[in-house]
């Protein structure tokens, strides 16, 4: 059985980093595709990042552009996010995400990804 388990979610002041982790256990080969998601409170869960294994490209969402960085971590099918000048509006659950490819982008729909992680807290305060 294939699980994703995110860690690094925490409480942060406006304008910190944060780095969070994705770590997929259970599936041996190579999930190509891997993605970052969160929802805020009363709000729909939004992509804000994305990785195609293969070429190393990196997606991301407007509203985290130049201040998120997916990347792929040193284990097999690990992904990491570096969240950089975090506001409060980044305040949410942030999901990992992964799949065997990456059709539709960012806006791919959470629930499309064939393997999906439970979500750790991310706290801005301003």
């Amino acid at each position: 059985q294939v699980q994703l388990v995110e860690s690094g979610g925490g409480s942060v002041q406006a304008g910190g980093s944060r780095t969070l982790s994705c770590a997929a256990s259970g599936y041996t080969g190579t999930l190509y595709c891997m993605a970052w998601f969160r929802q805020a409170p009363g709000q729909e869960r939004e992509g804000v990042a994305l990785l195609y294994i293969p070429t190393g490209v990196p997606y991301y969402a407007d509203s985290v552009k130049g201040r998120f960085t997916i990347s792929r971590g040193n284990a097999h099918n690990t992904v990491s996010l570096q969240m950089n000048n975090l506001a409060p509006e980044d305040t949410a659950v942030y999901y990992c995400a992964a799949s065997l490819e990456c059709s539709g982008g960012v806006r791919r729909a959470f629930n499309d990804y064939s393997y999906r992680g439970q979500g750790t807290q991310v706290t801005v305060s301003s």
